[in-house]
């Protein structure tokens, strides 16, 4: 059995001997007020244990109410993902121990989810131009978040070497849809780009519903990677291991990556591969054994005794379908056209999970040129750094659309907007912050240039006379001279205007 030590084979290689099967399952935090089965809030970030009641508590003689707006927004999301809607489901009870489980069990679907067989579609890039590859959708169901479990003590933050764990059940009961793909059979080699366009597709989805924010940071979507190898040309699905609760679209590539990776070597080596659950680790790229993967009917699924079936009517259907939001692929395609973007600088805005912001930040004021060069410039490699999301890096889109605009006004030359970007995720503050602080602003002032551009006459009489003479080549060297003297915060149009007016050309 391959150790977390031993050399995997490369992805080509794994790629040119087997075909991966992959299949998604990822959980949606809802935006409800409140919990799915209580009136307790939901509001994030409150103190351990002060959104909570007896019934998200499990305690005694708690009775569980269903959340119609949750049930609204899990129609709504099926809808969105061309699922049927089920004219009759029910709710089931998911028996197992966990610590942060305090009723020993979870309310769910089982076998009459509230939609199913469904489909989507996602666009990856290849080497022959963009592939728009189908995804199956096999059913999106309701169910309650578990609470959060903080093991304390060990050094990685898990329940391995803690000294002691602690538990916060305001998560409990928080409203939850569970998406759950057909299996995804796709060209090797594409495996990846499809699992994270997939996520990013589904996260831009639940936000244009406005049904969740979608933020994987904060846990409100997590991806259940699972994935598993065939030898080529053979039909047979493979042994499947599933990677939990992974929280970011970089890292969903990355996992599904490295657990091909990961299965080749087991077979290669002559093992057999373990269903079970594994854990992502961020920080080394690998990813490590959980607990032996149960099946269905170790759960002990049985209806739920307290809640009556629901029969969402026809025509209640129809009006939720009715508000549905434009679909993705058709927003993309009009701010494309509103943007006056080419298709490549369209797909590279897409892969880098920046439409949203891009969008935002025009709509704060900035062009849609200057939005793009932000986000796709500083702000992504400031994010590649830190191995975050463009927007869990610290700067919004009005604080963009605000540095465009004073590069506008001549406030700021590109040189100095950049500093500017890098104070604003440095944590310094708004973009006017960072000017004040950092003495940023254009030195626009015709005195000031006028003394910089005598002293560069001065000290390059050579250039000066050429320019004289009619040789606009040394310009050039001038104003660089300028710029140095000023530490880059001259206007250089304006430096060049009063070289020529010096030097009577």
């Amino acid at each position: 059995m391959p150790t977390a030590t031993t050399a995997l084979p490369s992805f080509d290689d794994v790629i040119a001997r087997f075909d991966p099967v992959m299949g998604m399952e990822v959980h949606v935090e809802l935006g409800t007020v409140t919990k799915m089965f209580c009136g307790c809030s939901t509001e994030f970030g409150a103190e351990p244990n002060t959104q909570v009641c007896p019934t998200c508590l499990g305690l005694p003689g708690s009775l569980p109410v269903v959340n119609r707006t949750a049930v609204e927004s899990a129609m709504r999301i099926g809808l969105a993902l061309n699922c049927h809607i089920a004219e009759y489901c029910r709710f089931a009870r998911k028996n197992y121990f966990y610590p942060d489980m305090p009723k020993n069990f979870q309310i769910s679907q089982y076998d009459e989810p509230i939609a199913f067989d469904g489909w989507t579609e996602v666009t990856v890039d290849t080497d022959d131009g963009p592939r728009v590859v189908p995804i199956g959708i096999e059913r999106a169901h309701m169910e309650e978040d578990t609470g959060k479990s903080l093991h304390v003590g060990g050094s990685t933050g898990r329940i391995h070497g803690a000294s002691h764990s602690l538990l916060d059940y305001n998560r409990a009961g928080i409203p939850l849809i569970e998406i759950v793909t057909k299996p995804i059979e796709v060209e090797a080699a594409l495996a990846p780009a499809v699992a994270r366009a997939y996520v990013t597709e589904l996260r831009e989805l639940v936000r244009a519903l406005g049904v969740s924010e979608a933020r994987m940071e904060l846990g409100q979507m997590r991806c259940d990677a699972n994935v598993s190898l065939r030898p080529r040309g053979t039909t047979t699905f493979g042994t499947r291991s599933e990677t939990k609760n992974v929280n970011s679209l970089r890292s969903v590539e990355r996992a599904v990556t490295y657990e091909i990776r990961r299965h080749a070597a087991v077979l290669d080596a002559g093992e057999p591969v373990v269903q079970e659950t594994r854990h992502w680790h961020e920080d080394t790229g690998e990813t490590t054994a959980g607990r032996t993967k149960e099946e269905a009917e170790d759960y002990r699924y049985f209806p739920e005794p307290d809640l009556v079936p629901l029969a969402p009517s026809r025509e209640w259907v129809e009006e939720l379908r009715g508000t549905l939001p434009e679909p993705p692929a058709a927003r993309r395609a009009r701010l494309q056209g509103e943007w006056g973007f080419t298709d490549l600088e369209m797909r590279d805005v897409v892969n880098a999970g920046a439409m949203g912001l891009v969008e935002e930040t025009v709509t704060a004021g900035s062009d849609p040129a200057g939005a793009k060069k932000w986000w796709l410039g500083e702000i992504a490699r400031t994010a590649n750094e830190r191995g975050a999301e463009l927007d869990q890096v610290g700067i919004t889109p009005q604080q963009v659309a605000r540095v465009q605009e004073l590069i506008g006004a001549g406030t700021l030359n590109d040189k100095l907007a950049r500093q500017v970007v890098e104070g604003v995720l440095a944590g310094e503050g708004s973009p006017d912050e960072v000017i004040e602080a950092r003495g940023l602003a254009v030195v626009s002032d015709d005195a000031a240039l006028g003394a910089a551009v005598d002293d560069a006459i001065a000290a390059m009489p050579d250039a000066a006379e050429k320019v004289r003479g009619g040789n606009m080549g040394p310009v050039g060297a001038l104003i660089g001279s300028v710029m140095k003297a000023t530490q880059g915060q001259a206007d250089a149009q304006r430096v060049r205007e009063l070289i020529l007016q010096r030097l009577g050309e």
